[in-house]
């Protein structure tokens, strides 16, 4: 019996461990959309990895890469989380964000580990049919 309950616990704290990267992730990809619909790319730029900052190095090359490329990340009209997942190491986030004219898209947003918490290593779009929500 006492082993059931410490299969019990760990598999709770596991879960619980679980939720809380979740949540840390989508806050992260959250946080930097909602940057962009201000307009502030300096915010939406710190949550980007270190990476991708080198290869856009400022704030304002960075934002204009999404407007140009991403613009349903850019102006969102929803955006709804779904399955995060680990492939060969990498942890990736699907995000289904539908744009101002109605049209759905999914995402896979790479996520990193930093110090400073979760960023954005690599966004991919998987679905560009444009498909009414």
């Amino acid at each position: 019996m006492r082993k059931l309950f410490m299969s019990l616990a760990v598999i709770i704290g596991l879960a619980g461990a679980a939720q809380a990267q979740n949540a840390e992730i989508e806050a992260t990809i959250g946080g930097q959309i909602e940057a962009f619909l201000v307009d502030d790319f300096d915010r939406a730029f710190s949550f980007a990895s270190p990476n991708i900052q080198r290869v856009f190095r400022t704030p304002e090359s960075f934002g204009a890469m999404v407007k140009g490329g991403y613009p349903m990340v850019w102006r969102p009209s929803n955006v709804r989380f779904l399955e995060l997942r680990e492939i060969s190491g990498a942890v990736w986030q699907k995000v289904m964000i539908t744009d101002g004219k109605g049209r759905a898209h999914i995402l896979d947003y790479q996520m990193i580990e930093q110090e400073s918490g979760w960023k954005i290593n690599a966004v991919q779009v998987l679905d560009s049919s444009g498909a009414s929500a």
